[in-house]
């Protein structure tokens, strides 16, 4: 089976694997040009216009696979010299354009924008044009397209627009960091930096004479992801990398889900807490919303706060699909918790580093959490254990009222809907990435059975209740 869904996450992988390689060997530095020559050998190119051009976008990567730009404090960054290729467009009319006599385009078009030539065919002037796509959506022959940049098509909030070379330009102000450009640029010209080296640092450490312990908190969106292996590989793989305990997020789901029931049913009302892209949406674009987030911190930094408290010699990694965990760490809230955020691509990149072929591998396994903490993965998952976890807390009076949002756009939707008081909803489960965490831009494939994946896993634990699962912390 095939590791990624893309040519562009191979490449990806390919940097971090080797730069994960040299650091495991403490030639990094010493290496650090002849990386580009590695994963781009011989003279001929293969992706762009010569070889050395490559080379120099291969450079940029390098230096995003160890960090990135320090100045910068988002996690999501633009290569410039990779993004050159993409048509700068907006809407436009096509050559299917019939010249009808309707013209349903120019009398929808509030802003005078839409003229037509001696053949009645319709032209847009681009400096009139606000892009609203109302001509586009009357044109009887769909004539008039939409011709934006990949990355803006994925950005739902615009945080994504063109500088002056026509590159894409980030605002901080309103990215929330869920990587949704990461995944669709065609031309992998924007990435999430990776703190890989930070893991690797803290790995050769605990290894030490009076070291730390390693813990790794892994996503329950795991059970979707390599599907070249079996699960309990995965897990084996792990530890031998290095960590001494793999713990499912999934358990501090079960006791986010617990509190967050308790707390909704004496607020009456609240949005979740558990994604955190999510959670900066609301922050950035409905601050008069932010005093309805959960106080609850998410099931990654919760579970990690446990393991913190009861070992003071732990070290905390958390693996999963998303990139927003990697700006959510930095949070002065979560820091003290969790040491790494890192994705799925780049633990397939650590095994590879260490030449772990987890398909080897004798299978560990993971008993952590509860069926409704496993299932937090998908879009409605939260929703379902909010409700089981009013059932066993004896608050079943309390009328649950969810609204479960699917992605960054149904999560507007419903926060615009609540701020008029439109919406009659008491919890908003708030997902950014399509399909919930499933659908994370770390995730190594993004496939429709990812949800009957996620779903089987819950189905196999081996604490059937949030409670039973919890019982085991106290």
């Amino acid at each position: 089976m095939r590791k990624f869904d893309t040519k562009i996450q191979h490449l990806k992988y390919k940097v971090l694997r080797e730069v994960a390689r040299q650091a495991w060997s403490d030639t990094l530095y010493d290496n650090l040009l002849d990386i580009p020559k590695i994963i781009v050998p011989g003279k001929e190119p293969t992706m762009r216009c010569c070889v050395y051009k490559e080379r120099a976008i291969i450079t940029e990567r390098v230096k995003l696979a160890m960090g990135g730009d320090k100045e910068n404090p988002n996690v999501i960054e633009v290569i410039e010299v990779a993004c050159d290729e993409c048509p700068v467009g907006g809407f436009e009319v096509t050559n299917a354009c019939r010249g009808c006599l309707a013209h349903r385009c120019e009398d929808v078009c509030r802003f005078g924008a839409i003229s037509f030539d001696e053949n009645h065919v319709a032209h847009i002037d681009k400096s009139k044009c606000k892009e609203c796509g109302a001509c586009a959506k009357v044109c009887p022959y769909t004539a008039i397209v939409s011709r934006k940049r990949p990355c803006q098509n994925a950005c739902k909030i615009k945080a994504i627009s063109m500088d002056e070379k026509k590159a894409a330009k980030i605002d901080n102000s309103k990215c929330i960091s869920c990587g949704a450009c990461v995944y669709q640029c065609p031309f992998g010209a924007i990435m999430d930096k990776s703190y890989i080296l930070n893991v690797i640092d803290l790995l050769k450490k605990s290894n030490q004479s009076g070291g730390y312990k390693m813990y790794a908190v892994v996503a329950p969106s795991i059970s979707s992801q390599f599907n070249y292996a079996k699960l309990g590989q995965v897990i084996s793989g792990i530890k031998e990398l290095g960590f001494h305990t793999v713990v499912e997020a999934a358990l501090g789901a079960d006791m986010v889900a617990l509190a967050e029931a308790k707390e909704l049913s004496e607020k009456e009302f609240l949005t979740s807490s558990c994604c955190p892209a999510f959670v900066e949406y609301i922050h950035k674009s409905f601050p008069d919303m932010v005093k309805h987030i959960s106080h609850n911190l998410s099931p990654m930094a919760t579970i990690a706060k446990y393991i913190k408290e009861t070992d003071d010699k732990a070290k905390v990694i958390f693996i999963g699909p998303c990139t927003a965990k990697k700006a959510e760490v930095q949070k002065d809230t979560v820091k003290p918790y969790i040491d790494a955020a890192m994705t799925f691509e780049e633990l397939q990149a650590l095994f590879d580093s260490r030449n772990i072929d987890i398909t080897t591998l004798q299978e560990d396994v993971l008993d952590n959490a509860s069926y409704y903490g496993r299932i937090f993965a998908r879009s409605g998952g939260l929703s379902d254990a909010v409700a089981q976890g009013l059932k066993e807390q004896g608050l079943s009076d309390f009328e649950l009222k969810v609204s479960a949002c699917d992605g960054i756009e149904a999560c507007r939707t419903a926060l615009l809907k609540k701020s008029k008081n439109l919406l009659d909803a008491n919890f908003i489960e708030g997902m950014a990435c399509t399909g919930g965490c499933i659908g994370g831009a770390g995730c190594l494939t993004h496939g429709q059975k990812d949800k009957t994946e996620v779903d089987k896993y819950g189905s196999e634990a081996l604490e059937k209740t949030i409670s039973d699962a919890v019982s085991v912390l106290k």
